[in-house]
């Protein structure tokens, strides 16, 4: 069975900056749109209050730790079925397409036990106020119930990208973000549902996102033809999905993890405004994080075809454009952040005490931003030849040693300083060493290069 042109775009031939910037657009503005997701509750939510952001800080993270989880299927459908398109093998692409939604079901449910079991103690690791607790439980509950969903957005946002189609996910993703900016105020204020009103809000939007996905990838278009949702799981593809995943999602998780413990250095060196500063800190960086993620992504999905294709020029020339883009907006960022970064905290939260702290996180953390977007997509690189292994454990180990470092300067008396240098030094670490790693997969894609065309 030949793969239908008009649903599948091949990456194999073509102008590679355009097909690139075209991938890339909608990947980094599907990102951004997850920013906003988190700022558009974490705005509404700050004219409640830093008592009530701080709350929904606190689970913003372990929402962010489930969706870390996630990046098995998500990466295992836009390399592993990349791949099997890239080798013109549609049976092999919905095979994959299958076994990543039927993981991504599986995934969903254990974690959505787990949040509503358990959601007290996970809470309560943060050691809060009694009410901040008590809100930051409920939020968790509420929207823990949208986690299948989620995942299943992940699973199909990853096989469009596979097929060359990221403005797919972005248009779908934008419709849950216009419905949760429309809900926001109405559930939190209209119906005064406070805090609650917000997780409700996100739930009702990311089933939205759900159900347009599901009717346009399987009703609709049928894309990669018939296959089912869930089905049995094969060894072969659940060991490759899982081998290419596994790593990515241990370090998204341990970062998640690192991120809960330096919320929680955070909220002993400076109470409520630690906490706030931290997260809301952290979704502001994330504007960086997200457009070398979607250049990362990008390339990752670009990799795959041409690598199952064998065309290995068009691997190199698309890591240069990709590692182009990311720098310049990498040297822009840090001017932004360095020298506005306490006028962009304020647009989130209005509180003089919480946008101070934050605009000195932003100042600190902008030394950082090329060095973070260079690594990120690098990443991209590696994933896309099927190997996670080794920038998974550069990021893994950068990211451990930020919890030594923070307790290393507070012992010097930096205060929260001590938590935001950690947090900053670790990521140009990390940045360093994934600049030394380069050398080593352009080898591995030299030496497969060489022996195809021997």
């Amino acid at each position: 069975m030949t793969l239908e042109k008009s649903k599948i775009k091949d990456l194999t031939q073509g102008k590679i900056s355009k097909q690139i910037i075209a991938l890339a657009a909608p990947i980094i503005g599907t990102s951004f749109i997850h920013v906003v997701y988190s700022f558009t509750d974490m705005a509404w939510i700050g004219r409640l209050g830093s008592r009530e952001i701080a709350a929904v800080g606190v689970v913003a993270v372990l929402v962010w730790l489930t969706g870390s989880i996630g990046a098995i299927v998500k990466v295992g459908s836009e390399v592993c079925v990349a791949q099997g398109l890239g080798m013109h093998d549609s049976s092999l692409a919905r095979s994959y397409a299958r076994h990543n939604t039927t993981l991504a079901v599986y995934f969903s449910v254990i974690l959505l036990l787990l949040c509503q079991l358990f959601g007290h103690k996970i809470i309560a690791l943060y050691a809060l106020e009694p009410d901040i607790s008590a809100m930051a439980e409920q939020y968790l509950r509420i929207t823990s119930l949208g986690f299948p969903f989620f995942f299943l957005s992940f699973s199909f946002g990853g096989i469009y990208t596979a097929a060359g189609r990221s403005n797919i996910p972005f248009i779908i993703n934008s419709i849950g973000l216009i419905t949760n900016i429309l809900l926001d105020p109405l559930f939190i204020f209209v119906f005064d549902y406070g805090v609650e009103g917000a997780a409700w809000a996100t739930f009702l939007s990311e089933f939205l996102v759900f159900v347009v996905f599901y009717y346009r990838i399987k009703i609709k278009e049928q894309l990669l033809g018939k296959w089912v949702l869930i089905g049995r799981l094969h060894r072969k593809e659940s060991k490759d999905i899982l081998a290419l995943g596994l790593p990515v999602a241990l370090l998204n998780s341990l970062f998640a993890l690192i991120t809960l413990t330096m919320g929680s250095i955070a909220s002993r060196a400076g109470g409520h405004i630690g906490v706030a500063t931290i997260n809301t800190g952290g979704q502001l960086e994330a504007i960086t994080w997200n457009t070398s993620q979607g250049f990362g992504t990008a390339l990752a999905a670009f990799v795959g075809q041409n690598y199952a294709a064998r065309q290995y020029k068009r691997i190199f020339k698309a890591f240069k454009v990709c590692i182009l883009f990311t720098s310049i907006f990498g040297v822009i960022a840090t001017l932004l952040y360095y020298f506005w970064g306490e006028e962009f905290f304020a647009l989130i939260v209005p509180d003089p005490e919480a946008y101070i702290e934050g605009g000195n996180y932003l100042r600190i953390a902008a030394y950082s931003q090329l060095f973070m977007m260079v690594e990120i997509t690098l990443q991209g690189l590696f994933y896309g030849t099927g190997r996670s292994i080794i920038p998974a454990s550069i990021s893994i180990v950068g990211n451990l040693l930020r919890i030594p470092m923070a307790f290393l300067f507070l012992s010097w008396g930096w205060g929260l300083n001590a938590v935001w240098w950690a947090i900053s030094l670790s990521s140009m670490l990390k940045g360093l060493i994934a600049i030394a790693s380069l050398p080593y997969i352009k080898s591995k894609i030299k030496t497969l290069s060489t022996s195809h065309s021997s």
